[in-house]
């Protein structure tokens, strides 16, 4: 079963710093994928409410997660390209423009945070950490790795996603994968446009880059 955590705006704003425990714990008992979005005002709810919804997803072993980040209102036909056939896609912040959003959503479900230039009254809905589950793997999303205020592999997370310094990196340390994708939006100095891609397999998570642009050749 797949199922939803919908928040109301003002539960989100109570909670942006993080997702509270007792939702960690709740997709620790459940076999499921977990997407916590922000509930952007399209109904009327006290507190929070779990809206389930069955994907047909209680088989599946392979998950592949699209990761993108810091599109900075630039959302590239090659990142589309890159992230197509995903079974979800996470952003990392800094997104820029809500329309972003709903482009990445109609090709995956998605699982967003807001990062520092995400500042427009849209952006307030659009929590500052978030958590995927998919099977039996715990995927911790914030924008901003160094503001990161919880012990993951204690957490029971198999891997942080971050973004913010626009350079791709992959690290395990402690046995969690600390995984930033690089930015996908208007080329900083001479860093590379990137997105990501998680493989989630057997309980086991792998990571790779993808270049999308040549890189810049200095004279």
């Amino acid at each position: 079963m797949v199922f939803s955590l919908v928040f109301t705006s003002r539960g989100i704003h109570s909670t942006c710093g993080a997702v509270p425990m007792s939702v960690y714990k709740l997709a620790a008992r459940s076999n499921a994928v977990l997407i916590v979005t922000a509930y952007l005002g399209f109904h009327r709810l006290r507190g929070y409410k779990a809206k389930y919804m069955d994907m047909s997803l209680s088989s599946k072993t392979t998950w592949t997660i699209g990761v993108i980040s810091d599109t900075h209102g630039l959302l590239r036909p090659e990142a589309i390209a890159a992230l197509e056939g995903a079974d979800h896609i996470i952003h990392a912040g800094d997104i820029g423009d809500p329309a972003i959003l709903a482009r990445l959503a109609a090709v995956a479900p998605l699982t967003a945070v807001r990062g520092n230039v995400d500042r427009e009254a849209w952006a307030k809905r659009i929590p500052a950490s978030n958590v995927l589950e998919v099977g039996r793997v715990s995927v911790y999303v914030l924008h901003n790795l160094n503001e990161l205020d919880l012990n993951p592999k204690a957490a029971a997370f198999a891997a942080v996603i971050s973004g913010h310094t626009h350079q791709p990196k992959q690290d395990l340390r402690d046995g969690v994968l600390y995984f930033n994708p690089g930015s996908a939006g208007p080329r900083r100095f001479n860093l590379p446009i990137t997105v990501g891609r998680l493989l989630i397999k057997g309980g086991k998570i792998k990571s790779e880059v993808i270049e999308l642009l040549n890189p810049v050749v200095s004279p």
